[in-house]
């Protein structure tokens, strides 16, 4: 296994221990979710670095380009459950944000098992990519908010909705790049369907 696919493992080997410490309330003021925020950040990183040295040094390989979005998928949706299973984003609408999320990356994962099928890989495009860097903007602004919630601290309330308006905008446009990457995903691939059927 070469070095981009050791740091996308690691990035989904870091998941349990940002839930580990996003959950754990008996840590006072709110330090467990700056933690989890600092490894989340850290797990965001290896996504930035996994692709720049296989791009460089000529490790792309099929195990990477199957691994390094699957592993976006667990590190993104765990984030999403964690800030609605806490009420950091209200729940009708966080519902809604994880349906299509989870939605379209089921979408996306069973398009590319039937292209596998066919002896095709299919690599994440810049709709994607997009979609995939303010999901990596507005989860850990959530996290951030969730701390604002919990830490006991007097926070002054222009901060506090600040950082609410800031939330729900950024998720709001990742929400509207997964439906827009979706759609451009099926269409630029609806080939591996019409040979499928054929």
């Amino acid at each position: 296994m070469n070095l981009p696919n050791k740091l996308t493992l690691l990035r989904i080997i870091l998941i349990p221990f940002m839930m580990f410490f996003y959950l754990a309330s008996f840590i006072p003021y709110g330090i467990g979710k700056i933690v989890a925020l600092v490894i989340f950040i850290i797990a965001a990183l290896t996504d930035l670095l996994d692709g720049k040295i296989a791009r460089k040094h000529n490790l792309v390989t099929n195990l990477g380009k199957f691994l390094d979005p699957i592993a976006d998928k667990i590190l993104t949706s765990t984030v999403l459950f964690l800030i609605i299973a806490d009420g950091t984003i209200p729940g009708p609408w966080g519902v809604i944000v994880v349906t299509i999320i989870i939605a379209r990356e089921f979408m996306v994962s069973a398009l590319r098992l039937l292209a596998a099928n066919k002896g095709i890989v299919l690599a994440a495009d810049i709709w994607g990519k997009t979609k995939t860097m303010v999901q990596m903007i507005a989860l850990p602004i959530c996290m951030l908010l969730a701390f604002v919630y919990t830490c006991g601290l007097a926070v002054p309330a222009w901060l506090v909705l600040t950082l609410q308006i800031v939330s729900y905008i950024t998720l709001g446009v990742a929400t509207l790049l997964t439906v827009v990457s979706g759609v451009n995903y099926l269409v630029k691939n609806k080939d591996c369907f019409k040979e499928n059927q054929q």
